[in-house]
């Protein structure tokens, strides 16, 4: 069995753990019934190859709460989504666990089930749930269990995802936020992230660059991503809807017309220019399915 799950970018400038996007690249992952962790990588991305390799911990989880002892899996990786770079690698994994787990046990979780599962695991719904469903999603975690809106985006929007060459760990990026933020800073936010769902749901894309303003976390992430600013600044200049650090980082995204063919090579010019030749700068777009099966793959 194949099961295909795409990259996720959460946060999207002022929907801090609440929202997220599933865009289209994704990691392949081959599971099959075994009595013995059986784990590789199929391409140079070392994994790891025991029982804490996160795809059978996740598929682990699935099992114990169904009442079911899995005593190994046969499971290939290939790693399109780059690790620690707020792409959602971790939610990819995650999702490929518990959705494969899930179809070997003959699907006894809902939907619903396994977005509150996979939110558990990794602790916030922003990838996880856009990872399993696609799209845009809007989720809360409210006592073990998520609130939460897809919506499907079908507008003419292309994303592009600049990666620097240096990883940022979650966990860091979290590290560095302040305890508490000013009531104005909440506010500031809480208008936000309601027009940045609203607004590409409904199209009316030229409000991006306003609700895509923070105060909670990327003031915060910013300087320990050399360049960001002035990525952000080019991104702009050269057109871009909205511009913002994907997930924790140390990616950045940028959110442009799907007509206009000239930003990635304008993109990928200033880049060299400003130094920056190790970085990648990939095109994409929306991915409205989410984690799909391919049996017999």
């Amino acid at each position: 069995m194949k099961i295909a799950v795409p990259a996720t970018s959460a946060n999207l400038g002022s929907g801090f753990d609440s929202l997220g996007l599933a865009v289209n690249l994704y990691n392949n992952i081959y599971i099959e019934e075994s009595d013995t962790i059986d784990i590789a990588s199929l391409d140079s991305t070392p994994v790891p190859t025991g029982g804490d390799n996160l795809i059978f911990t996740a598929a682990q989880s699935l099992f114990a709460l169904c009442g079911s002892r899995l005593k190994g899996l046969k499971i290939r990786q290939e790693n399109n989504i780059p690790m620690t770079r707020g792409l959602g690698s971790s939610s990819a994994c995650i999702i490929a666990g518990l959705v494969g787990a899930n179809e070997l046990l003959g699907c006894p979780l809902n939907t619903d089930a396994l977005v509150n599962l996979a939110a558990e695991i990794e602790g916030h719904p922003d990838n996880t749930t856009p990872a399993l469903l696609g799209g845009l999603v809007t989720a809360v975690m409210e006592e073990r269990r998520v609130y939460y809106i897809k919506q499907e985006i079908t507008g003419h929007l292309k994303l592009f995802a600049f990666i620097p060459d240096f990883e940022l760990s979650t966990e860091f990026a979290r590290g560095v936020l302040p305890e508490t933020v000013s009531r104005r800073d909440a506010v500031h936010n809480l208008s936000r992230a309601a027009l940045m769902s609203a607004s590409l749901l409904e199209g009316k894309y030229e409000n991006l660059r306003v609700a895509v303003n923070d105060r909670l976390h990327q003031p915060y992430r910013l300087g320990y991503i050399s360049g960001a600013s002035e990525v952000f600044d080019m991104a702009y200049g050269f057109g871009a809807y909205a511009a913002f650090i994907s997930g924790s980082g140390s990616a950045l995204m940028a959110i442009t017309n799907a007509e206009d063919i000239t930003f990635e090579e304008k993109a990928r010019k200033a880049l060299d220019t400003m130094g920056k030749t190790s970085w990648r700068l990939l095109p994409l777009r929306i991915d409205n399915n989410g984690a799909q099966v391919i049996q017999g793959a």
